[in-house]
């Protein structure tokens, strides 16, 4: 697992200052590129090498409302990853009260940034992926 901590921004919020739904896929790809990084997996590199990590599912759950300036907490779970795909889950919480507020999940494929067409990860990544999500599957 790994941790996102943000702060919510004024412009992220409506007229009630409560985050606009939308912006729950923001929080979920900023853990995202984050858990990679952390991964050795820098997406500019594979960008320079024409592999994208296009979203092809998303799903999410809104429990309660995050408001402005509250600190956020994304934790976020590689649960499949393999040379085609990767799921990865996330729970949002608020870190002042510890109360669940969003619940998500995604799935990326590796593809050719020209052609569209699914691609294998290099193994190297692959391992290092494997590696640090082992407690993610448990």
């Amino acid at each position: 697992m790994y941790i996102y901590k943000r702060r919510v921004k004024f412009y992220e919020t409506d007229g009630m200052q409560v985050v606009h739904h939308a912006n729950y896929l923001r929080y979920f790809e900023e853990a995202r590129v984050e858990y990679l990084r952390e991964g050795d997996v820098d997406l500019t590199e594979l960008m320079e090498k024409g592999i994208v990590f296009p979203i092809v599912e998303v799903n999410v759950k809104y429990h309660q409302s995050a408001h402005y300036d509250e600190v956020l907490l994304i934790k976020t779970y590689l649960r499949r990853v393999d040379r085609a795909r990767m799921d990865f889950d996330y729970e949002v919480v608020s870190e002042k009260t510890g109360a669940l507020l969003t619940t998500g999940h995604t799935v990326n494929t590796y593809t050719d940034m020209k052609t569209g067409r699914i691609v294998r990860l290099p193994k190297e990544k692959l391992t290092k992926l494997i590696d640090i999500s082992k407690g993610d599957r448990a």
